[in-house]
């Protein structure tokens, strides 16, 4: 079985992230590609997306958002993620358990005794109606009924776990500052979310392994789980094994990939990338190690926004004054810090509209 190492599983991610060359996709077509992005900072998406494609117009994204081709909901993870409607609608009952369980896991003790079938129901007869409403406002409408767990609890359950939601436009806009107010996905989209299958074949499953592959792989099948938060995929695995192809990695753990799938020359050149804080090339993966070092890997999950460099996360980024601040994480060769600057001043003028195109990367510790 031929051996993938690093450098080769980095070029991969990149090639099936669309960081490797700049693509050419409509927006839609690329957040459907990517399995969908980590949105729970709003403007995020726009900065992952203007990374990955050539001509990104950020208006293209909001209008997809207000045109209800795209959704801002609780998915994958229990975080919040814009995905195509259709995949929302999809995928959404496969996550239902999932999501239930995560959420008990932070408040199981305040939840204790509370009927959950009882409390979606009353949820979905407030609901009903189809008003937008904050977390708070939910839960404060079934406060009297459940005094006992508190409002925090009441709200995560009801919006992110029991209840189909999705999170309304202002919210998630371009440069648009605006709180959470939630719907449910059947009054947003104009219908309600597929039932899971009755015959137990797991079509969704089916189709979450190779959507996966097509956007992360080569990866185990613990790379998928982490992804995704579903524990319950070996079976859809099994199902599709015969389409798929096995590598190892270099501690032997075996990789499942789509046969046509892109895995270019390990000494393919990568530019430079700006990625947002909490994007899926990195989270998407329970062994990081193929475009982040260990000593690195906080970064991932503290929101850094990071750029990689030959491909692996080399620097942290911020913006100030209009200015692109680059803090290299190792040392950076001369023509490597041209290219960040390069990037750096492309990515200053996306976020200033053209008006500041300035960059300044801190010496190399």
């Amino acid at each position: 079985m031929t051996v993938l190492d690093a450098r080769a599983l980095n070029r991969a991610t990149l090639a099936r992230q669309l960081l490797l060359d700049g693509a050419d996709l409509p927006v839609l077509d690329a957040v459907a590609h990517l399995c969908g992005l980590q949105a729970q900072e709003p403007q995020e998406p726009f900065i992952g997306l203007w990374s990955r494609l050539r001509a990104f117009d950020p208006a293209a994204l909001s209008d997809l958002l207000t045109g209800r081709s795209v959704v801002r909901t609780h998915l994958m993870r229990r975080t919040v993620h814009l995905v195509t409607a259709d995949d929302a609608l999809a995928w959404r009952a496969r996550h239902d358990a999932m999501l239930r369980q995560r959420v008990l896991g932070v408040y199981r003790s305040e939840l204790a005794g509370v009927d959950l079938d009882e409390l979606a129901a009353a949820g979905r007869a407030v609901t009903a109606d189809g008003e937008p409403r904050s977390m708070s406002e939910l839960a404060r409408a079934l406060a009297d009924r459940w005094p006992k767990p508190g409002p925090r609890p009441l709200g995560e359950m009801l919006v992110s776990a029991l209840i189909p939601m999705v999170q309304l436009p202002p919210r998630g806009l371009w440069r648009t500052r605006a709180g959470v107010r939630n719907a449910p996905i059947s009054s947003w989209l104009g219908r309600e979310v597929d039932p899971p299958a009755q015959d137990g074949s797991d079509p969704v499953g089916r189709q979450l392994v190779r959507r996966y592959l097509a956007a992360f792989g080569p990866a185990a099948s613990a790379d998928l789980r982490a992804w995704c938060g579903l524990a319950g995929l070996p079976a859809a695995i099994t199902a599709v094994r015969e389409e798929l192809v096995s590598f190892r990695d270099e501690r032997g753990r075996e990789l499942l990939d789509l046969p046509d799938a892109p895995r270019p020359a390990p000494e393919t050149p990568a530019p430079a990338r700006f990625l947002p804080a909490f994007d899926n090339a990195i989270l998407g993966y329970h062994d990081r190690g193929r475009i982040i070092d260990d000593a690195h890997r906080g970064l991932s999950v503290a929101g850094a926004r990071v750029v990689l460099v030959d491909g692996r996360v080399s620097a942290t980024w911020k913006v100030e004054a209009d200015t692109v601040l680059v803090a290299p994480l190792r040392r950076i060769s001369r023509a490597e810090r041209t290219d960040v600057a390069e990037q750096g001043r492309e990515l200053a003028g996306f976020l200033s509209d053209g008006d500041s195109h300035r960059v300044r990367i801190a010496a190399s510790s």
